[in-house]
């Protein structure tokens, strides 16, 4: 048999990214009327339980008209060594919610006509994606014990991982911003983490979490993490760093932006 001639690109600046791993779609379970939780299983995903808070993955959609996601080959320099003539997939980037035995809990949001949203809206058992990583860390100390924590709702999966990864004993308070009431979901936090929930209410994105921000009194024991729409966390950075947050202890990153399809996930809100 002759071998499909390819096209080549290196995976990241040089870096040997694991080659991702067809996953088929076990169960969906609608949180919220916009945000899906869809359990998958693969050959394996053990690399997974491991994945540090905050975390991402990315998850390769299938391209119009096919069943499954073409993947590349890898070569053993880490190049990506993709097929000709076949539609390449969709790739976005999302925080692995967590690893339940061989499953891997992924949070979608669905939101507008985009293919992720399409595809999480109309997943069904047996469905088939693949998932690469999982990569990225939070430069912040996770045996402190104070914390401000604030994001959207595309940040909700990575503010649930840091809430199960600071200690117990921690204090401080969480800001979520969402679009509606009905969009809240339970978080379990330390006693001391109080969770509050800020409904946008036809305000730009963002808004609450700067308004948020500008009301908040500076702890400088505490650290701060802050993900959300692009534009807005780099306000919001400007504002608690006006406060007087140590850049140290100020983690920001832009989960997406208006307008703007596939995000890149190593925007850090600095610039």
């Amino acid at each position: 048999m002759t071998a499909e001639p390819v096209s080549s690109e290196v995976a990241g600046r040089g870096r040997r990214r694991p080659p991702p791993v067809p996953v088929e779609v076990v169960s969906t379970a609608w949180l919220t009327p916009r945000l899906v939780s869809i359990r998958v299983r693969g050959h394996d995903l053990s690399r997974f339980a491991d994945a540090p808070a905050t975390s991402h993955i990315k998850v390769f959609l299938p391209a119009d008209g096919q069943d499954a996601p073409v993947l590349p080959a890898i070569a053993p320099d880490g190049t990506r060594e993709w097929p000709e003539g076949v539609a390449r997939p969709v790739m976005r980037t999302y925080t692995p919610r967590g690893l339940d035995g061989d499953v891997l809990e992924i949070q979608f949001v669905v939101h507008g006509d985009g293919p992720a949203s399409a595809w999480a809206a109309g997943a069904r058992p047996g469905s088939r994606i693949a998932i690469g990583g999982p990569g990225g860390r939070v430069p912040l100390d996770f045996a402190g014990e104070r914390w401000w924590i604030a994001g959207d709702e595309s940040a909700i999966p990575a503010i649930g991982t840091l809430l199960e990864r600071i200690p117990p004993s921690s204090e401080g308070v969480v800001h979520v911003e969402i679009a509606a009431p009905a969009d809240r979901v339970e978080l379990t936090a330390p006693s001391g983490v109080e969770v509050r929930w800020h409904v946008r209410e036809g305000r730009e994105w963002g808004a609450p979490l700067e308004a948020a921000a500008a009301g908040a009194a500076v702890d400088p024991a505490a650290q701060y993490w802050v993900a959300c729409e692009a534009t807005a966390v780099r306000r919001i950075r400007a504002a608690l760093l006006a406060a007087g947050v140590a850049r140290e202890r100020l983690v920001t990153r832009g989960y997406w932006r208006a307008g703007e399809p596939d995000h890149s996930d190593h925007d850090y809100g600095e610039d």
